[in-house]
């Protein structure tokens, strides 16, 4: 049976329901929580050095591969072996997939700081990111903006349009990643993409899921030291992960909305549409 939403992502494996759940862990992945927001860790920092390193080398090694597949075919070609010709085609096509998956996950992780985390606010509903990002079609518009480092995607989400699906991340190790997939309003058509929980195996890929959706039901399954920082260490989660990070003010703010109508006040208070 296909995902519900499309169009589907790539290595799909199942959607997720929403609501309490009984498998739920927050392993090393949570940041913070308190009554109003809890944060998550997207990207742990030896992650970030790791697949930094490998995509860097698989890039490095791709130009002269890209180099060398061109002056064969070129060579090929003056002999008539079509055969041959295919296979150095595709293997060249290949290659240039694999270069456009490598660069944006060599920016992204060259350029990501402090965990990239992920904020839930239960009492409005909302989520909030903020985030690099290496390419984005208004980038036609502007090509200097393309490479530019300080590019980011700073985000708020309603929480309702927000569903979560496991994707195989074609590794040899079989491990899945938790997407959210950003739907249109009261519809399954997907409009954005957000990372939750990347390379857990198996049952662990469900873990954090689980305790988002607790936390957000205000369920009494989780705790809310579960994290690196207890309840009481907002000041010092702050400082170190959020400050100079280029959060806007009004979301930081927004992080503690007490409810709907508190946001508005917010918003209004940093005239934020």
């Amino acid at each position: 049976m296909p995902s519900q939403y499309r169009p589907q992502i790539l290595g799909w494996i199942g959607d997720l329901d929403k609501g309490s759940k009984n498998i739920s862990g927050a392993d090393d992945r949570l940041l913070y929580a308190n009554d109003n927001y809890c944060a998550f860790l997207r990207k742990t920092y030896s992650d970030q050095v790791f697949y930094l390193c490998i995509f860097t080398i698989v890039f490095i090694g791709l130009i002269p591969t890209i180099y060398l597949g061109f002056s064969l075919l070129s060579d090929i070609l003056d002999k008539n072996e079509n055969l041959i010709s295919l296979l150095i085609i595709i293997g060249l096509i290949a290659c240039f997939l694999a270069i456009y998956i490598s660069i944006p996950e060599i920016y992204q992780n060259l350029f990501t700081r402090r965990g990239c985390p992920i904020i839930f606010n239960r009492k409005t509903n909302k989520v909030y990111i903020n985030e690099s990002y290496f390419f984005n079609f208004t980038s036609f518009k502007n090509p200097i903006h393309f490479l530019q480092p300080n590019k980011k995607r700073i985000k708020e989400y309603d929480w309702a349009d927000l569903h979560g699906v496991v994707v195989h991340n074609f590794s040899t190790y079989s491990l899945n990643t938790t997407i959210l997939m950003v739907c249109e309003p009261g519809m399954h058509k997907t409009i954005d993409h957000v990372l939750l929980d990347p390379q857990r195996n198996g049952i662990g890929s469900y873990q954090v899921w689980g305790w988002v959706n607790n936390f957000m039901c205000f369920n009494d399954l989780i705790s809310l030291n579960d994290g690196k920082y207890t309840w009481e260490q907002e000041t010092p989660f702050k400082k170190d992960i959020i400050q100079d990070q280029g959060w806007p003010e009004w979301m930081v703010e927004a992080f503690n909305a007490l409810s709907p109508e508190h946001l508005t006040e917010i918003k209004q208070k940093y005239h934020v549409q």
